[in-house]
């Protein structure tokens, strides 16, 4: 909604549609999306929780797992709660002022996430390429101002990104920026990685390599996947409701799928969970 002032006109509260064309899917999907999120919280809070429980798991790889999961906590957080909203009230209305809030942390978290996915491929290069100065490369020094760097940047961008679009500006070419850098990191570090292996001597480096690397690649090309097609969808009236959940699917469930696609493929997580919950078991028999 908007009001005139002279030949100007500012808004001051917006009409989130959501759904709303289709009310018999309002309850399913509520209850699917509020599912998602539940799962999303448990799943990256048990990731910190293994993380601070196992010892095996104080490694950068780890460190920067611990911090991806808290972004996706608080990506979905931002977005999440108000569209389970909007699916079960009448009032769909929000605040110019709490639109612009909600987008400076999503846009924040989103930046951030993309390169912390960035250092963490230069983490695995480092693993595969050096192996044995990983611990001396990596150090925990380096991964603390890695990580800084990645927040600082990420709440930079989104502020610059958040005032231009108060500005009446548009902000998608700064995303789209900001995504090829990150993508274009996190490739240039995985072709020196596929470059050093294809010369090691050993038959079987080219598989344990990219056994190291396999989480690590099925979450970026998740993460960069459906932002990059979101971008590249056409923008007509029939492919719009194809958009709309396409983006609330990125909302509400890659901030779950991050957690399941690390614990499914790592022994440390695995057997952790599986000690906890002998030791619940154990405590509490049936």
């Amino acid at each position: 909604m908007a009001h005139d002032t002279g030949n100007q006109s500012s808004v001051s509260t917006f009409i989130l549609v959501g759904f709303s064309e289709f009310p018999h899917l309002q309850v399913p999907l509520f209850l699917l999306f509020l599912t998602i999120y539940t799962v999303t919280l448990v799943g990256n809070m048990g990731i910190n929780l293994v993380r601070r429980i196992n010892p095996q798991m104080h490694t950068p790889m780890h460190f920067f797992l611990s911090h991806l999961s808290f972004l996706e906590i608080c990506y979905s957080s931002v977005f999440t709660p108000k569209l389970l909203e909007i699916l079960v009230v009448e009032d769909r209305t929000i605040s110019f002022n709490g639109c612009m809030t909600k987008f400076f942390f999503g846009c924040a978290c989103v930046i951030t996430e993309v390169f912390i996915l960035a250092v963490m491929s230069y983490d695995r290069f480092v693993a595969v390429c050096n192996p044995l100065l990983y611990t001396v490369a990596m150090s925990h020094k380096l991964c603390a101002l890695l990580v800084a760097g990645t927040y600082t940047w990420g709440g930079l961008c989104s502020l610059i990104v958040t005032y231009s679009l108060v500005q009446l500006s548009y902000c998608g070419l700064d995303l789209m920026y900001s995504e090829a850098r990150s993508l274009l990191l996190t490739l240039a570090s995985y072709v020196f990685i596929v470059v050093i292996v294809i010369r090691m001597p050993s038959n079987g480096g080219l598989c344990k390599a990219f056994s190291t690397c396999t989480s690590h690649l099925t979450a970026i090309s998740i993460f960069h996947g459906i932002i990059l097609l979101l971008y590249c969808m056409p923008r007509s009236r029939n492919s719009w409701l194809l958009v709309k959940v396409a983006t609330a699917l990125y909302a509400v469930m890659i901030s779950m799928l991050n957690p399941l696609i690390y614990s499914l493929r790592n022994k440390d997580v695995k057997e952790t969970l599986r000690r906890l919950i002998n030791s619940k078991l154990h405590s509490h028999p049936i």
